[in-house]
């Protein structure tokens, strides 16, 4: 039963991991986009594997997730700005170093959920975790790559994916011990629409910015 904890966890949070190595490395070319999914993936793992150790004294102290909440937004919303549109590549979205730091940066913003809820169900089974930090290598390639196909096909998609990060992000909010003291929102509407709130402004936020780009 636990094995299967493990793996529906990995499944639903590696996803994001996997959509942000899309991402970023969709616009690189593609022996350079090889490079930077292995990249990726190992900066993610070796992420996992040093947080093991300090995510549940990381998450509960206040206003920690907050701060990381309003970075996994900025990613968001710079991913949205290099790739959400058809117009020429620029250097720095196009660079195997910016597309992997691109990466690595919010990789160890959304690690922290993955690492704790594994943690979490392993009840500090080492052999458990280790397996549960192993898991995510396929689930990040596989989904990554095939995610890239899919913006190749459909660069709209990106949109969609921007709108699942800037989600993460607004769970991220409502998890914070601090921010929950000082805004008591368990049992309001608010709570519940809050992440949606967050798609909406990140993409409010992006076509704004890229209609002020383009004039």
């Amino acid at each position: 039963m636990i094995f299967v904890e493990i793996v529906l966890i990995n499944l639903l949070l590696s996803g994001d991991n996997a959509i942000v190595i899309a991402m970023a490395a969709r616009r690189l070319p593609p022996l350079q986009r090889r490079a930077a999914v292995w990249w990726g993936t190992a900066a993610a793992v070796a992420l996992r594997c040093v947080l093991t150790l300090a995510a549940v004294a990381l998450l509960n102290i206040p206003f920690m997730q907050t701060a990381g909440a309003l970075f996994l937004f900025a990613i968001a919303l710079k991913l949205l700005l290099d790739h959400g549109g058809h117009e020429p590549e620029t250097r720095a979205s196009s660079t195997l170093a910016g597309a992997v730091w691109t990466i690595v940066t919010a990789d160890f913003v959304m690690s922290l959920d993955n690492v704790l809820a594994v943690a979490a169900v392993a009840k500090g089974d080492t052999i458990l975790l280790l397996f549960g930090i192993a898991l995510s290598i396929p689930i990040i390639i596989w989904g990554s790559s095939f995610i890239i196909h899919l913006l190749d096909r459909a660069p709209y998609l990106v949109y969609i994916g921007g709108g699942l990060l800037g989600y993460a992000s607004g769970e991220m909010l409502l998890k914070d011990p601090g921010l929950r003291k000082l805004l008591p929102l368990e049992g309001s509407g608010l709570a519940e629409s809050l992440p949606l709130l967050i798609v909406a402004a990140l993409l409010a936020a992006a076509l704004l910015l890229r209609r002020k780009r383009a004039a």
